[in-house]
């Protein structure tokens, strides 16, 4: 199963709020298939169960192969799906593009209070930019939920707190240099412990948690993730099996 719904195609992996367990419990939605974007066309593929890949194209499904026996009304729940799917990809990515923000406000929140000198500042502040140009060129670029296997979120975090911290750390630590030789021995300890802090890797979890503030960005885009799910309801394919793209928990 894909890290997370597909229905946020992965252009959201960098909230943690748009993680698979958090995203059901936002939108109760979820999906075992991958979802690639093309200008003609939208697939879904997985590496099983069967069916594993269903091309929808211009109101008809092609299913392992096979084109679908759609009646009117199937093609035209198909015709709508893809279309909604498609205005839901842009808003999707809208929310990807608010999270690298917040990503970004969150690092320097971190380093805001640490007392950094100019230089050192001036370096963070250029790291972060290349990393927010980085992910938002990636966001725009992607078409495809395969671009963003993985925990993906976690691992950007993780590049950027290990891109960072030992630049901070290092800061820090001449810090507690220059406190312990003018006999601040207090201010000396306070500053070794917040370099060790940062270069034990739990900055990534600090900017997960300052995350949460998406949340109510992927809720808004519950209504037309619950359209979709309405829209593909009761339709089959060739076999009589239902297409099943998308899982909503209706109990919620």
């Amino acid at each position: 199963m894909p890290p997370i719904a597909w229905i946020a195609a992965s252009w959201l992996a960098l909230a943690p709020a748009a993680k698979t367990d958090d995203l059901a419990d936002v939108c109760h939605a979820s999906s075992s298939y991958d979802l690639t974007v093309a200008p003609d066309s939208l697939l879904f593929d997985r590496a099983e169960p069967a069916p594993r890949r269903i091309e929808l194209r211009g109101g008809k499904a092609n299913v392992d192969g096979v084109a679908g026996r759609s009646n009117a009304e199937d093609a035209d729940r198909l015709a709508l799906f893809e279309q909604d799917l498609r205005a839901l990809v842009p808003k999707a990515k809208a929310v990807a593009a608010s999270g690298v923000d917040l990503l970004a406000k969150a690092v320097r929140a971190e380093a805001a209070g640490l007392g950094l000198g100019a230089q050192t500042q001036a370096e963070l502040d250029r790291r972060v930019a290349a990393h927010v140009a980085e992910l938002t060129r990636r966001i725009a670029a992607s078409t495809s939920t395969h671009d963003w296997q993985g925990d993906a979120f976690e691992r950007y975090a993780a590049d950027i707190g290990s891109d960072i911290a030992p630049l901070v750390a290092a800061e820090l630590g001449a810090q507690a240099v220059d406190a312990a030789v003018s006999g601040d021995l207090e201010r000396a300890a306070s500053l070794r412990e917040r370099a060790a802090t940062l270069a034990g890797g739990d900055l990534p979890a600090r900017l997960q948690a300052r995350l949460q503030a998406l949340r109510p960005q992927i809720r808004a885009l519950c209504p037309s993730i619950e359209r979709l799910y309405e829209l593909q309801r009761g339709v089959r394919d060739a076999k009589g099996r239902p297409l099943d793209l998308l899982e909503v928990d209706a109990a919620h």
